[in-house]
């Protein structure tokens, strides 16, 4: 079958061929006839070579997701299949078994695809009209090579109507529990694969919560935007004398207060459902202080133009959560926000802690777990950072 083909205006293959994976509407100088939305379509410099091959959406802003820059590679069943393949083996090799993002998009050559593996189950969304059309081939690929007792789609997400998909959600293959259990380091979790949040389970601040082990015992926590009590429950488990778990959401508290039980620490957790930014405002005018704070809220910044706003909500949250934090206690700060870029997060840290009046000291750098790689030219794979410190 013959394939479309489309040429780029003259200049904008630079990016291309540096390695960039998305091509824009207005980077293009013509399509022929033969460019279907939602097929594969090979991509020309201006001098009329090969460049790249990829998804094509005419509908939407990035009308071209790059899938390979080998002329001869095909993409077929046996395309996908290697490259889940090669993402799993990735997965492996670090040590990833029980839960882990199996497939994290661009950064595993698979734009537009999310899968996520709990224990014995997959849950994935693809997100670009291209990656839709495969989605049959996909979950058969994930069926042979995982033989989970389940596949649930999880495609209700507002994003797929800037492709021109619809939302949807069920189980595709097997069959799925309202909850599943894995394992993240010492603690057991509960998953809500078919309604949690995402996927079903935030997967990407998993080695963080190991991470927060050393800032624990015998202190006093406060963890912001707990969800079902990733930090909380580790926190606990940890050796912390105590633990407040704040939310916004009471279902998601009910939740987290199921996983204390799972894991034998109920008596150390209490809960609060409450707007963190009204509920940290009260606490530091009370003068209250905890041994470490954790603050993981959702992203402030869900575009560039709201990146001015966000910058001063996390400034306002971060300044109390430093007053919030006793003499020589520590805070774990995230941002979640791809337009939060690693510079203005930090530049917004150095400002907060200079409105605190307190002395604070970087101790650790965090990113988003390793099953989450971020594609060095893929600016949104890079999305999650974090800090560690100290507040003297």
């Amino acid at each position: 079958m013959e394939r479309g083909r489309l040429c780029l205006r003259r200049g904008e293959e630079q990016d291309l061929r540096q390695g960039s994976l998305w091509i824009f509407d207005n980077e293009i100088d013509w399509a022929d006839d033969l460019c279907r939305d939602g097929d594969v379509v090979d991509v020309l410099d201006s001098h009329m070579r090969f460049a790249a091959r990829g998804f094509f959406n005419s509908g939407s802003k990035i009308t071209v997701r790059v899938l390979t820059r080998d002329p001869g590679e095909e993409i077929d069943r046996d395309f996908f299949e290697r490259r889940i393949r090669r993402a799993w083996d990735y997965r492996r090799a670090l040590g990833f078994d029980n839960a882990c993002r199996v497939v994290f998009g661009e950064s595993d050559g698979l734009p537009g695809l999310t899968v996520d593996k709990f224990g014995d189950y997959l849950s994935f969304q693809t997100l670009s009209l291209g990656m839709e059309r495969w989605k049959g081939k996909i979950v058969d690929i994930l069926a042979g090579l995982f033989h989970p007792l389940g596949i649930y789609e999880r495609n209700d997400v507002p994003v797929r109507e800037k492709e021109g998909l619809e939302q949807r959600s069920g189980c595709v293959c097997g069959t799925v529990p309202p909850l599943v259990e894995i394992r993240e380091h010492d603690a057991r979790m509960l998953v809500d694969i078919p309604n949690g949040q995402k996927t079903g389970h935030f997967l990407d601040q998993q080695e963080n919560r190991g991470r927060i082990r050393p800032y624990c015992p015998g202190r006093t926590v406060l963890d912001l935007c707990s969800h079902t009590g990733g930090f909380a429950i580790h926190a606990a488990l940890y050796g912390a004398a105590s633990v407040e778990a704040v939310d916004v959401s009471q279902s998601a508290l009910d939740m987290l207060m199921e996983n204390a039980a799972l894991n034998g620490v109920a008596e150390k957790i209490t809960v609060t459902c409450a707007n963190v930014f009204d509920l940290v405002r009260a606490y530091a005018d009370q003068g209250r202080q905890y041994g470490t704070v954790i603050c993981d809220p959702p992203a402030f910044a869900k575009s560039k133009r709201s990146l001015q706003a966000a910058y001063r909500g996390y400034k306002e949250l971060n300044l109390r959560c430093m007053r919030l934090t006793a003499p020589g206690g520590f805070l774990v700060t995230c941002s979640c926000s791809q337009f939060m870029t690693p510079e203005l997060f930090v530049r917004m840290l150095r400002e907060a802690a200079a409105d605190s009046g307190r002395t604070v000291r970087l101790i650790e750098t965090l990113m988003q777990s390793r099953d989450h790689p971020a594609d060095l030219n893929a600016e949104q794979s890079w999305y999650l950072k974090g800090y560690i410190l100290q507040i003297q």
